[in-house]
């Protein structure tokens, strides 16, 4: 083989053109030889383009520039390495198994680089990505340019999320749902830890009967926060975790307060709120003393006994852990002259007993900080009376107080907060049950 070594090619005239050898030549380039382009290069494929390794990447690595790569994370999280930054470097990856949305491909900076604009790692979380970044300058870094946005490998360290109403406490979002619609997910955070958010959800409270009739059993009340991530001044009925999301839509339930009895025997329970894997169940309605005789119902709270029925309903039903609820009160003196209603169970505690001349409070409900105010929720319903002056108050957090004397009404559990609804008063009293509350479903996670 002949050898030719010189140390500059030039053409024959000035501003003519040298060309290396002729059609199908072919030049070879040996291992550890460097290219410099100190001028302006073409035909050598589109600008910002990367030649694409076909060796399948199926765990951490680090990129070469003017490389591409299918990463497969079908087993797990995918860390890829960026090199260094200088103008021009172009890397590329595409999601190979498509599962990028299961399993995240992460791009990591090298040192002080960006991406986007920010020393922070970027999440590629869409299934079935390609993404192709160029190395521009030390402001920006790091910069989408095949597939049009940034936002395709956000580099957003928090979770984003729609839904419900939207409010601010610190550096936490806060989603409140007073009626059905979804939470939904759009961007996961780059760190896992905050992907958990905190949720607090409450069913509807129990309705009540009409005649000396026990409280509407609360809403059943279930919380859960993961604290070093979520801190906030939680209720004791607090679960020690959160729940980790995707993205994806969550729809959201909130129960409806179950309806007092105009007449007796008519009072129903309060329907379930639901959010992803917790179920909260709808608060027992408060049972209707004579004529009727309408058994209490088991429920997230139960129901309250009445006159002639004193057996109250059972609370935590169905059993989850921390409990949701209480069991409603029992009537003092069933069968006996002005015996009056039972308060209703509440998150916190169970519904008071009604006794010879007083009804029963409800059970007191449960307080908690997740949307940034102090506010108490799940109190059960207050006993019915035959109009003795103590009827039965409604238990903190929403719930009704029960009626008293001709004419009057069982208050209504407060809305959104899962009270159950007051007991009615003697029968014959032209009185009504209160019904009960509705439910509502919170959301709390980090955003900044």
């Amino acid at each position: 083989m002949s050898e030719i070594k010189v140390n500059k090619i030039s053409p024959r005239t000035n501003c003519g053109t040298t060309t290396l050898g002729d059609s199908g030549d072919t030049f070879t380039i040996p291992a550890g030889v460097s290219i410099t382009n100190n001028g302006t290069a073409s035909g050598f494929g589109a600008t910002g383009s990367a030649s694409w390794n076909t060796t399948v990447k199926t765990g951490d690595f680090t990129a070469v520039a003017g490389e591409g790569y299918f990463v497969n994370t079908t087993s797990g999280e995918i860390d890829v390495a960026l090199p260094a930054g200088t103008a021009g470097a172009v890397v590329a990856v595409k999601d190979y198994a498509g599962t990028f949305d299961t399993n995240n491909c992460i791009l990591v900076p090298n040192g002080s680089d960006k991406i986007g604009g920010l020393n922070a790692s970027a999440t590629i979380s869409t299934e079935g990505q390609a993404v192709t970044l160029v190395f521009i300058d030390s402001t920006q870094g790091w910069l989408v340019t095949d597939d049009g946005l940034q936002s395709n490998a956000d580099n957003n360290p928090f979770l984003v999320a729609t839904g419900g109403t939207i409010t601010e406490d610190g550096d936490f979002k806060v989603h409140t749902f007073t009626g059905p619609g979804a939470f939904n997910v759009t961007c996961l955070a780059s760190s896992p830890s905050n992907n958990v958010v905190a949720y607090m959800v409450v069913a509807g409270g129990g309705g009540s009967g009409a005649c000396k009739a026990g409280g509407g059993g609360a809403g059943g009340f279930r919380e859960g926060t993961t604290a070093p991530i979520i801190p906030y001044t939680a209720s004791p009925l607090v679960a020690p975790a959160g729940l980790t999301v995707s993205v994806q839509p969550y729809p959201i339930t909130v129960g409806a307060g179950g309806t007092g009895a105009a007449t007796p025997g008519t009072a129903t329970s309060g329907a379930d709120s639901i959010f992803s894997s917790i179920t909260s169940a709808g608060g027992g309605r408060g049972a209707d003393g004579a004529p009727s005789q309408t058994p209490a119902l088991n429920g997230g709270s139960g129901g309250g006994g009445a006159r002639y029925l004193n057996t109250p309903g059972n609370g935590n039903t169905p059993p989850v852990s921390p409990p949701q609820g209480n069991n409603g009160g029992t009537s003092g003196f069933p069968g006996g002259p002005g015996d009056e209603g039972s308060g209703g169970g509440g998150a916190t505690a169970v519904g008071q007993n009604g006794g010879c001349t007083c009804a029963g409070n409800g059970g007191a409900g449960a307080t908690s900080s997740i949307n940034g105010t102090p506010t108490a929720r799940a109190g059960g319903g207050g006993g019915g009376s035959c109009g003795m002056p103590t009827v039965g108050a409604g238990g903190t957090g929403g719930g009704g107080a029960g009626a008293g004397g001709p004419g009057n009404n069982g208050s209504n559990g407060t809305a959104n907060t899962g009270g159950g609804g007051g007991g009615g008063p003697n029968f014959g009293t032209s009185g009504t049950g209160g019904s009960g509350g509705s439910g509502v479903v919170i959301i709390r996670y980090k955003f900044q």
